[in-house]
């Protein structure tokens, strides 16, 4: 009941929000019972509830900040008339249907691309577009499982949710490791929890750029921490979400680059993210020395390890369509301005006496959590005990953030004007040095 109630209050429409009486169930009812009458009046019907909610949509799309999605792109023009095709993209990426409504040219040259940015030949990986990120973290860790029977799965408590559903599914022994007060793994912990278990094989997961605080794990370093404790490259397995800066640390000067030259297992990224695409999608790349048994399905004439045997073929060629006319001179550019933009963002914030944080090499901005769930909703934030963050995202302007700025600071005024409420204190969340609460000041 306590969930309901505190979801109920989430929805309350507010300004800039989704006027629900728009998008009323009732309205939006199908029946079963009485047959569809194509009429000119129900078609008129249709086409009004259509056009108001992409209305809303249009209007909601400026206040989308609190999530990694880029809508910041003009697919629709161009490729909306392969939306009148069914395409599939059935089994194995490497091997072609024995029907033409498929998009696997193009989804091996995205592939291809990939492989080129993280340093692996085409002869040397094997991968596929998934249906989300939350795939490709499923595909890494079964690869690793398939390698190493006996592992253990090692994450951090800060790693995608993603990491430990697949200890579930696959029923893996997991050991979750702590993590600093920036997000990033813990290596003591990791090291003293290796030591522990030296007689299984290990599956590390590598966060680029952890879910909610955007702390990028010290891949060398976790190579070294494996070797320091005595697992041989046969006996462990490393497996790198790089969900969302997966397409940035390789744009941007001094960040340590992801590549297949250094001894990991396998890297997925959402393509939904900072790359841009209407539907949820990812790359999952891996050594094609992993795939050892192809399993070849008559039905579809093709060989399949993926997780979804049915993919969705619209989505290489949107993938295709944002790498050819971005390049590699538009994504540097994005990330160059994303990244800035987020130093902004940051540095309004404690500028203002507000305790935030931002990790190198981030577009995630961890801030306190507003107290009323009417701004968090309005600004559609993702938020974690007294935490919230802004993902600056391509297509967040210095506009969009001066317009949140300038709607907090009026808020606060409301929520701390009586001197009865006070800001959380965020020292063990953030860091002594990222908290500006009063207890902080008064310690210091």
């Amino acid at each position: 009941m306590e969930i309901q109630r505190e979801f109920d209050l989430m929805i309350v429409p507010t300004k800039g929000e989704i006027d629900v009486s728009l998008l009323s169930k009732k309205n939006l009812c199908l029946s079963v019972v009485k047959p569809n009458i194509k009429d000119e009046t129900s078609s008129q019907e249709l086409n009004t509830i259509l056009t108001q909610y992409l209305e809303t949509l249009s209007q909601r799309k400026q206040y989308h900040i609190g999530y990694p999605i880029n809508m910041s792109y003009e697919h629709h023009a161009v490729l909306a008339p392969f939306l009148q095709f069914s395409l599939n993209n059935c089994g194995d990426p490497f091997t072609h249907s024995p029907v033409d409504f498929h998009s696997k040219d193009f989804e091996v040259v995205v592939l291809d691309w990939f492989a080129q940015l993280w340093k692996i030949e085409k002869d040397e990986y094997w991968g596929y577009i998934t249906n989300g990120g939350t795939e490709g973290n499923l595909h890494g860790i079964l690869v690793g499982r398939e390698l190493l029977p006996s592992g253990i799965i090692y994450a951090s408590k800060d790693s995608h949710y993603s990491i430990f559903k697949a200890a579930r599914i696959y029923r893996m022994e997991i050991e979750i490791i702590n993590t600093l007060a920036n997000g990033e793994i813990d290596y003591a912990n990791l090291r003293s929890k290796l030591l522990l278990n030296k007689n299984k094989p290990a599956i590390v997961n590598i966060n680029i750029g952890t879910t909610f605080k955007g702390a990028i794990d010290d891949l060398d370093l976790v190579i070294q921490t494996l070797d320091n404790c005595g697992y041989s490259n046969d006996r462990y397995y490393i497996h790198c979400d790089a969900a969302l800066c997966g397409l940035i640390v390789p744009f941007i000067k001094h960040a340590k680059i992801i590549t297949f030259k250094k001894p990991i297992g396998s890297i997925t990224i959402s393509g939904h993210k900072f790359l841009g695409c209407p539907m949820p999608c990812g790359i999952q790349i891996t050594r094609k020395s992993h795939i050892s048994s192809l399993s070849k399905i008559e039905y579809i004439a093709s060989a399949d390890t993926t997780i979804s045997c049915s993919r969705n073929g619209l989505i290489p060629i949107f993938l295709w369509y944002s790498l050819s006319m971005k390049g590699y001179a538009g994504l540097q550019q994005d990330s160059k301005i994303c990244i800035e933009n987020a130093r902004y963002l940051k540095d309004q914030l404690l500028k203002a006496g507000i305790s935030a944080m931002l990790n190198e090499f981030s577009i995630i901005v961890v801030f306190e959590r507003p107290c009323d769930h009417k701004f968090i909703r309005r600004w559609q934030l993702c938020y974690l005990s007294n935490m919230a963050h802004v993902v600056v995202m391509p297509g967040i302007t210095r506009e969009v953030i001066d317009s949140f700025y300038k709607d907090l600071m009026q808020e606060r005024k409301k929520w701390y004007q009586d001197g009865t409420t006070i800001p959380p204190c965020l020292a063990k969340d953030l860091g002594s040095q990222n908290c500006l609460c009063s207890y902080q000041k008064m310690h210091y």
